[in-house]
């Protein structure tokens, strides 16, 4: 039985079978009643009626089912105790592609709850699928004048989003702290005067009702990863919400964090990698680009990548936007600043506009190769 499993489903689902198959045995001898949740991959045959049936027939079994439909797929997920179910009698149904279990916590973010990538579409700007979305700005709004003209500037390049920190979370309390209120309302007024969508990061719950009537991605900053609270609280909003990993954040932590938000209804989310935490201290961070291929294997959410905060360094920005194009990223957020030495934040990551426009030249080169469009 496990060499035709093998054999048909091939060495990844053949591994993760041995694994379950453990777990099981172990959920056996244990004698505790155990939670697992399944999912059934149905082939592009079945039709409404195939899908009505096997719904009713899993339903039986006394668990929750939920009907995700594709673009090319049909997916039951199964919610509660599986334990007593055949997956070989489900498994011999034609209409039936494959069966698995499914060990991950999260289970919305889960790519095997939806095998579609998502696309997450802003006043008609898209981030996710075949578009990259390209979020500049500063790091921090500054002045009318300064945060104005930069947004004209990015927007010429090719920029489809402005970011611009209103409030900012910083390490020392005697840091600037941004223009808080005062820095929305410029950020809207960049906006009206370019059409820029705004991108910028919330502190506190307090603040959400401002943040949904002014902002069109509110972004959680690494620090805030894990503010559960906050978490659940954007889980009610209907914004996109750009999720930035924290700084000693693992992958699945990355993912539970989001699943905090799309447990509340909202599942327009963006993942965000800025840079670890290790050992090495001649950059800012660590720009772990490995998490690109490792997202899109189990998630369906699209990542962007910040080289800007994961180096810390304003002429490394370049090499590492463009090998985050050609892993797979599905854009990235950079700082731009029209004057970078007298930045008021993060001046020394921040690129000047015109190393700015000729990055975009080269990013579209590299999307046009990965079949990716800006």
């Amino acid at each position: 039985m496990l060499l035709e499993y093998k054999a048909h489903y091939g060495p990844y689902f053949f591994i993760k079978f041995l694994d379950e198959h453990f777990k099981f045995k172990k959920f056996i001898f244990s004698k505790r009643k155990g939670l697992f949740t399944m999912v059934v991959i149905l082939n592009q045959n079945a039709g409404e009626k195939e899908i009505r049936q096997m719904k009713e027939a899993l339903e039986k079994y006394g668990c929750s089912v939920t009907v995700m439909k594709g673009r090319n797929h049909v997916v039951l997920g199964l919610l509660g105790d599986t334990s007593g179910i055949n997956i070989e009698q489900i498994q011999a149904n034609d209409n039936v592609d494959r069966v698995m279990r499914v060990q991950e916590p999260y289970k919305k973010a889960n790519r095997a709850f939806h095998p579609e990538n998502s696309v997450i579409d802003i006043l008609g700007n898209k981030i996710g699928g075949k578009k990259l979305g390209i979020i500049a700005g500063p790091c921090s709004v500054e002045s009318e004048e300064q945060i104005v003209e930069i947004a004209k500037s990015v927007k010429a390049s090719g920029a489809s989003f402005l970011r611009g920190g209103a409030f900012k979370p910083r390490t020392s309390p005697y840091s600037f702290q941004g223009l808080r209120e005062t820095g929305l309302d410029l950020l809207k007024l960049a906006k009206k005067e370019t059409g820029l969508p705004i991108v910028t990061e919330i502190m506190s719950a307090d603040m959400i009702d401002r943040f949904v009537e002014d902002v069109d991605i509110i972004q959680v900053g690494a620090r805030n990863m894990q503010n559960f609270e906050l978490l659940k609280e954007l889980g009610k909003t209907n914004k996109p919400i750009l999720l930035k990993r924290g700084l000693s954040a693992t992958i699945e932590e990355l993912l539970m964090s989001a699943e905090y938000i799309m447990a509340g209804g909202n599942e327009n989310v963006i993942l965000c990698e800025r840079g670890i935490r290790t050992f090495e201290t001649y950059t800012r961070n660590t720009l772990d680009l490995s998490i690109i291929p490792a997202i899109k294997k189990l998630s369906h959410l699209p990542i962007i990548i910040d080289p800007s905060h994961a180096a810390g360094i304003s002429w490394m920005v370049e090499p590492m936007s463009k090998a985050a194009v050609a892993a797979g990223a599905d854009g990235l957020i950079i700082e731009v600043h029209n004057d970078p030495k007298h930045a008021l934040c993060d001046g020394q990551q921040s690129i000047e506009p015109d190393k700015f426009d000729s990055l975009m030249k080269k990013i579209k080169a590299i999307a046009e190769i990965e079949d990716r469009e800006i």
